[in-house]
């Protein structure tokens, strides 16, 4: 399986009046064709800093980043939909902006609707939609301009528990049929095992790269189902001790 994308030796810093600031620091990563990253760390420790690298809005100070950097989608922590556009309308939209708006496209954009239960609802806004299928549009919205590498900056954290259950298994299902690579930055540990091929751990800031662990799931299972196993437990319980092990 090849890689997608791949961090060597990457630091980067802010710069202020007040100085400098390092945030990463010799970070080397890679992600593989059709594979889920998760990346979790101390709060402030650089993941969303990480993703903006990734995505080309910030550029490294140092080391390479290398692959697929012109295909990428980006979704946020918010599903930021346009209450004045429909759904339709707002999945739209990247097209619009790409200017690759086409007839070819636009039935792309309705067979992902009809696909993942929302084609019921294109002509609605929004605001009339619950939490889980603002964020089941969202994720649309990024897959119409066909991403290799989506890039998913805790997208679940303002949805309530239940609600983000099961939109994450939701997302994570879709991302795994439309077979991309994903990068995921969650607070969560127990998302980030339910959810992920391999988990990589970042040391507070300025980040390195602390560990890698692979998780070993009947690929079978859906995210939700995964949290019910012993293998579960176990990741858990690895992760919690890294985590905690930073935090002193």
């Amino acid at each position: 399986m090849g890689k997608i994308l791949e961090f060597q030796q990457v630091r980067y810093s802010y710069h202020s009046m007040n100085g400098e600031v390092p945030a990463l620091e010799d970070v080397s990563f890679h992600v593989n064709e059709k594979e889920f990253l998760v990346i979790v760390g101390p709060s402030g420790c650089g993941k969303s800093t990480l993703l903006d690298l990734c995505f080309g809005l910030l550029r490294p100070e140092s080391g390479l980043i290398t692959g697929d950097t012109e295909s990428i989608g980006y979704m946020l922590q918010k599903d930021h939909l346009f209450d004045w556009r429909t759904i339709e309308k707002n999945i739209l939209l990247g097209l619009e902006i790409q200017h690759t708006l086409t007839p070819e496209t636009r039935a792309y954009a309705t067979e992902l609707l009809k696909k993942y239960g929302l084609y019921d609802f294109r002509k609605k806004h929004p605001m009339e939609l619950s939490g889980g299928m603002r964020q089941r549009a969202a994720l649309i919205r990024t897959l119409v301009t066909k991403p290799h590498l989506l890039l998913l900056d805790e997208p679940f954290s303002a949805l309530d528990y239940q609600t983000r259950l099961r939109v994450a298994d939701d997302i994570g299902s879709i991302i795994r049929q439309e077979e991309k690579s994903a990068i995921l930055v969650t607070h969560d540990l127990s998302e980030a095992i339910s959810m992920g091929d391999r988990i990589l751990i970042l040391s507070s800031r300025p980040s390195r790269v602390v560990r890698t662990i692979t998780l070993d799931f009947d690929p079978a299972l859906s995210s939700i189902a995964r949290r019910e196993t012993d293998t579960f437990k176990y990741y858990f319980s690895e992760l919690w001790k890294e985590m905690n092990q930073l935090a002193h």
